[in-house]
């Protein structure tokens, strides 16, 4: 179990950036694969990227890929979703995840026991 909070979301204009945070909780931070997942009104919960425990593997969804990168800073128990070149597509509550595992590859939501509360990003055109 860990506990995490988003913050960094906003307004912005198409073609801006943004960059999420999601600081978490506990002291084993570093043993938790991470993912940023996101929905929009009326949708379901989207994948949009993962990061693995010691950060040297990431996975992206095809729609995000050389605009969105994931890191974390484990030594701040922090992961970041930085987010270039935005679209109104993108707009959407964003949400970062934890599991107590080193696959990053399984997509689902249902696979990510703990979650933040979501940061709203609204993209403008």
């Amino acid at each position: 179990q860990v506990q995490l909070v988003e913050s960094g979301g906003g307004l912005v204009q198409t073609g801006g950036s943004l960059r999420l945070s999601c600081a978490a909780s506990g002291r084993t931070f570093s043993s938790y694969s991470m993912g940023w997942f996101r929905q929009a009104p009326g949708k379901d919960r989207d994948f949009v990227a993962a990061i693995s425990a010691g950060g040297l593997n990431t996975y992206y969804t095809d729609s995000v890929k050389g605009r969105f990168t994931v890191s974390r800073d484990n030594a701040k128990n922090t992961v970041y979703l930085q987010m270039n070149s935005l679209k109104p597509e993108d707009t959407a509550v964003y949400y970062c995840a934890a599991r107590f595992s080193g696959n990053i590859y399984n997509l689902a939501p249902r696979s990510y026991p703990d979650w933040g509360q979501g940061t709203q990003v609204t993209v403008s055109s």
